[in-house]
């Protein structure tokens, strides 16, 4: 008799029984085109004719709709929510051109070649602002800025009691932030220059959210304020100063949520990259860190700077521009883990900015202003005696009310020791760009406020205007518009107290510009 193998056929079933389904590929739910919300619904269908054979309890479906809405809300996919956020903002598109294109129309226009009209114009728009972020084109607002007229004057619309340090305004360009040395962090209205105070917490407050304890000679955790930078959506604030740590604020409710601490030395400047929750600082112990505001978290320390960094700028990429007292300017790519290092023959750059991904912009302290460009490591465009400080300037006093004096000497000593370039009054203590455009500013103690047009292809910088303005303008921003441009001013320099200016007024001062065309706010 032969004996049975192991693990040999399994025992047949009874003749009654049925055969076991076989499946194909076109049933098998991985290979299925339908997405993942058509598929719940199609079970939930099944399931509600299922319950209605059976006479289950609650299957009229009075309290079932809005269970299957939330459940269809959780199942949204990745692709279907991106698709979702795309259809919204070309909506938001279509009806800026719809707005643009009723002033043109005429009645007698058909209906369909309207809506051809209005969608070719959504893709123009789109094609521009891709192209603006980018930085491959820059808006011509340059040559459009018209002359100041008397009228058109700096106005003292936000007042601080000690000098500002740092100026930030919203994407939208409605709200503005500000603040001084005596720690004052002011939230302001553009227009009407209503304001509201951010309020410190109590020390217990404070260390719960991460703050450590004072390093060092300090006793207690200083309130001085250096830099400020708010988030591409508007609802992070940060600010960093003397205490050495990076203080984040919820805009909403000005109230403050986290502390980051790390740095060694003072955080002295401040950025977001635009449209991501990532946060760059810059302090006096030489390094750049790079956080991650959403997750509260750390991420990584950018070395190189053999002096103390003083400014830094972002725009969409992942690189960051970064100016120190080592007298170079040096670009980080975070991804590559690498950078460029640019020599300035000046003995300090001041600050920086970027004007396009390969384009940049510096101010040092002898005056000078600097066009960089990604393939030269040495500026191709130096404006020096940019800020020259007339002797004539120190008996400028300035007067009671809101407005700020005309500056101009009309007949003052124009000689050659008239002038002083390498005093504390003409270094270039903030530069500023018009984003995506050809419009730059910079600033400094000479009594004015300098207007740039910044030229492409010869790659050169041309003097528009002087905008009168008693004080340090220790921080500028221009709106997204170019429609204005606000400054920080005060009597004192923003990282020292080498100079002083007793007849300026600590505030926020407001210029406008005003554009040939009526057309600033298309982009």
């Amino acid at each position: 008799m032969k004996n049975k193998k192991k693990g040999g056929s399994a025992p047949k079933g009874p003749k009654g029984a049925k055969k076991s389904k076989t499946y194909s590929l076109n049933e098998d739910s991985f290979f299925s085109t339908e997405s993942k919300k058509r598929r719940k619904i199609d079970r939930d269908e099944i399931e509600s004719d299922s319950d209605d054979d059976y006479g289950v309890v609650g299957s009229d479906g009075e309290g079932g709709g809005e269970e299957d809405e939330e459940a269809e809300a959780i199942e949204e996919t990745a692709d279907e929510k991106r698709k979702r956020i795309a259809q919204e903002y070309l909506e938001k598109v279509r009806g800026l051109a719809r707005r643009e294109k009723e002033d043109e129309e005429d009645e007698s226009d058909e209906e369909g070649e309207k809506e051809g009209a209005r969608d070719s114009l959504v893709a123009k728009i789109l094609q521009q602002q891709q192209l603006e972020d980018s930085g491959r084109v820059r808006r011509a607002i340059a040559s459009r800025v018209q002359k100041p007229e008397s009228t058109d004057e700096f106005r003292i619309s936000v007042k601080h009691r000690q000098s500002v340090t740092a100026v930030a305004l919203s994407e939208d360009d409605f709200k503005g932030f500000s603040a001084s040395k005596d720690g004052t962090i002011l939230h302001w209205d553009v227009d009407s220059g209503k304001s509201e105070k951010y309020l410190w917490p109590r020390n217990e407050v404070l260390k719960s959210h991460g703050v450590k304890d004072p390093q060092g000679r300090a006793t207690k955790h200083s309130k001085h304020v250096l830099a400020l930078a708010v988030s591409s959506d508007g609802r992070y604030l940060a600010s960093g100063g003397l205490d050495r740590h990076i203080h984040l604020w919820d805009t909403r409710t000005r109230e403050h949520i986290q502390a980051f601490p790390g740095h060694r030395g003072p955080v002295s400047c401040l950025t977001f990259r635009q449209g991501a929750s990532e946060l760059f600082s810059g302090s006096y112990d030489r390094t750049v860190k790079i956080w991650n505001v959403e997750g509260r978290a750390y991420i990584d320390t950018l070395f190189g700077h053999q002096g103390e960094v003083l400014s830094i700028d972002c725009l969409r990429k992942e690189r960051v521009l970064s100016v120190g007292h080592d007298r170079s300017m040096q670009l980080f790519k975070v991804p590559e883990a690498s950078r460029l290092v640019f020599r300035a023959p000046a003995s300090s750059l001041e600050c920086c900015c970027f004007i396009s991904n390969d384009d940049f912009l510096s101010g040092s302290d002898d005056g000078s202003v600097e066009l960089w460009s990604m393939l030269r490591k040495k500026p191709v465009c130096i404006v020096k005696n940019a800020h020259p400080f007339l002797a004539a300037r120190k008996n400028v006093e300035q007067k009671d009310g809101d407005r700020v004096p005309n500056g101009h000497i009309e007949n003052g000593d124009h000689t050659s020791q008239s002038y002083d370039c390498s005093s504390t009054y003409s270094w270039i203590s903030s530069v500023t760009v018009c984003r995506g455009s050809d419009l730059a500013a910079s600033g400094a103690g000479n009594g004015s406020v300098c207007l740039w047009a910044v030229e492409s292809e010869s790659k050169a910088m041309k003097p528009l205007h002087d905008l009168p303005l008693v004080g340090f303008v220790n921080s500028l921003a221009f709106a997204k518009s170019g429609g204005f441009l606000v400054a920080g001013v005060g009597k004192e320099p923003r990282l020292g107290r080498w100079g002083h200016i007793s007849s300026a007024r600590n505030g926020i001062a407001i210029h406008p510009l005003k554009l040939s065309s009526d057309d600033t706010d298309n982009f």
